[in-house]
């Protein structure tokens, strides 16, 4: 048996390695190790910054809203017809009503010597040209640029109208940094501007719908400026985006309107979710859309600002109805020159203007 023992020796030698293996295993790891799963994550998306703003033009002193030498005022030379909302006052249908200025006028700070203005309208954001319209008699706004900005509430737009040139290498697609040149101060208008009153007209805003065209070719009307005609264009006050004295500084457009105070809340019946809520998804509050009819917090210049699924009770007091006035300020509504509501008797109801401003939200 002596003779066959050496087979032995490899067995013996493999028990001596695993001995020692498990020694220094329970040595390292006194406690039992669980067995690792990989498990897939979702990576979160960058968030978007805050932009910063400057200036549209060598203009500085825009906290200065009673000087004539910052902003134009209308004919009527009341400077408040150069700022933002129900400033101003037409004929309409033989009464004199408020109108409501979406921008600001902002004045030229050099003319030459046939009195047109010299100024450079500059980018106030980084972004990209989404529209320029050069033919100065299609539109009220003349010859106007229309850029796109990344903002954390999703794209809002920037607009300079009424220029006298649009400066070479602006054309749609187009990306621009803040304070790139896009063109000169002027006085184009569909309706006629004087020189003696050339301005910038700046507005700052979101877009209600991105098929808008698809809506404007159900009114029979000959098709112009494409998503960015100005019925598709809702904006706040410029003058939120600068800080005081009118500094420039980082802005975001969800905790402006989340501060804002609202005008007017209405139930509208619906199938569902327009356009504007998924392109600006964080102003849909609480679950998914259920279908039926949604409540929407509306400003006094007629920005969406919140939206929700309508309650039952809510539902019922539509009726038949398309859409129903729910809660007014009056207040805030100030001289409703956006008219989007008018009161009939001792109710608000939605009015002509607000019919055309609902369609193009829902369609």
């Amino acid at each position: 048996m002596r003779r066959h023992a050496w087979w032995l020796v490899p067995l013996l030698i493999a028990d001596i390695l695993l001995f020692r293996w498990l020694l220094q295993n329970r040595e390292e790891n006194t406690e039992p190790v669980e067995e690792s799963i990989p498990v897939e994550v979702a990576s979160a998306p960058t968030p978007i910054p805050r932009l910063m703003y400057t200036y549209p033009t060598d203009q500085r002193d825009l906290w200065d809203t009673e000087s004539t030498d910052v902003f134009q005022p209308t004919a009527s030379g009341r400077i408040e017809s150069a700022l933002f909302g129900s400033t101003r006052t037409r004929s309409i249908g033989g009464r004199l009503l408020p109108v409501f200025h979406m921008g600001i006028d902002i004045a030229p700070l050099r003319r030459d010597n046939r009195n047109r203005p010299l100024d450079e309208i500059y980018a106030v954001a980084d972004g990209r040209v989404a529209y320029v319209n050069r033919v100065a008699g299609n539109s009220n706004y003349g010859i106007y640029i229309v850029l796109l900005h990344d903002d954390p509430l999703g794209e809002i737009y920037t607009l300079y109208a009424h220029l006298a040139r649009v400066a070479s290498g602006i054309t749609e697609g187009t990306r621009v940094n803040r304070g790139d040149v896009l063109g000169v101060m002027g006085n184009t208008a569909s309706t006629g501007l004087p020189m003696v009153r050339a301005h910038l007209h700046f507005e700052i805003g979101v877009v209600k719908n991105q098929n808008f065209t698809a809506w404007y070719r159900t009114q029979d009307l000959p098709m112009v400026h494409g998503t960015y005609h100005g019925f598709n264009l809702v904006g706040i006050d410029p003058l939120a985006i600068y800080g005081e004295r009118g500094a420039s500084r980082r802005f975001s457009m969800g905790p402006y309107l989340e501060q804002l105070a609202p005008a007017f809340q209405m139930v509208v019946r619906a199938d569902r979710l327009p356009d504007y809520f998924h392109r600006y998804p964080s102003l849909w509050r609480g679950q998914s859309f259920a279908g039926h009819a949604f409540v929407m917090t509306v400003s006094e210049a007629g920005v969406p600002m919140r939206g929700r699924n309508a309650t039952a009770e809510e539902v019922e007091r539509l009726g038949r109805a398309r859409a129903r006035v729910i809660d007014v300020d009056e207040e805030v509504l100030g001289r409703n020159g956006r008219r989007h509501i008018v009161r009939r008797g001792q109710n608000w109801e939605l009015g002509r203007n607000g019919e055309r401003w609902l369609d193009i939200l829902t369609f």
